[in-house]
């Protein structure tokens, strides 16, 4: 991925090859412009100049749905399921993304399309399963506890058979075991091929599964590298502990 604006052309970078397995946080504080890159990649922000470009196409202008076509889908901050849906059927939302029967074959309800929504289904149940909901697959999603729904969002995400994944904040409100959950998913995701984009707050978490981290501060790359680089960083301590700190 590669992104032509000058605000995050750095951590759009760190996406560039596809099918590469990288896991590249960009990190900062609040206010740094993470989740606004996030918003222009994925197409839910137009961005003033520049463009967004995937795998030699341009992603600007095309609508959300149409990115995550390509591959290249998100999470969001604050947790995003369909509330009275189960487990199952939020996970199938995602599926049928790639749905491939048309309006007149459901309208008929032919072999063809009674054959994929079987496919579909057990595509749903093994996706459920690598996140470790197997035992909620049948429950209304908004029953689940607060971590649990953070684990359905993902398993949506994933249905989208994702090439670069996006995610937004995945610790927030989390209890360290939970995050411990979580982190031990995205190296899993990892291992399968997809390049992982996180924000993220939780520099323990980050530091402990980061390939590359990217720190932004008022829309500006400051850094980038290896986690123990970054830590040591001088422009990344003033950042987050200000300039007393940096020159200690």
């Amino acid at each position: 991925m590669a992104c032509c604006s000058s605000c995050w052309c750095s951590s759009c970078r760190a996406a560039s090859s596809p099918g590469s397995a990288r896991w590249s946080p960009p990190a900062g504080p609040n206010g740094a412009g993470k989740t606004t890159a996030f918003n222009a990649i994925t197409g839910y922000l137009r961005p003033s100049g520049g463009r967004v470009t995937y795998d030699g196409a341009a992603l600007t202008g095309l609508r959300p749905s149409a990115i995550a076509r390509r591959g290249v889908v998100r999470t969001f901050q604050k947790t995003s399921v369909f509330p009275a849906l189960s487990v199952e059927d939020n996970v199938l939302t995602g599926l049928h993304l790639r749905s491939t029967a048309g309006f007149f074959a459901v309208l008929a309800a032919r072999r063809r399309l009674a054959a994929e929504e079987r496919a579909l289904a057990a595509e749903a149940a093994a996706i459920i399963d690598f996140v470790g909901l197997g035992h909620r697959r049948r429950e209304v999603a908004s029953a689940l506890p607060y971590g649990e729904q953070r684990l359905v969002e993902l398993a949506v995400a994933l249905a989208a058979r994702p090439r670069v994944l996006l995610l937004d904040e995945p610790g927030a409100g989390m209890t360290g075991s939970e995050k411990t959950v979580v982190s031990g998913l995205i190296r899993r995701i990892r291992e399968q091929g997809v390049t992982v984009l996180l924000v993220e707050h939780d520099m323990r978490m980050v530091m402990g599964i980061s390939d590359t981290v990217i720190v932004l501060n008022g829309g500006r790359v400051i850094a980038e590298g290896a986690p123990a680089a970054i830590q040591a960083h001088p422009e990344v301590i003033r950042a987050y502990l200000g300039a007393s700190a940096a020159s200690a």
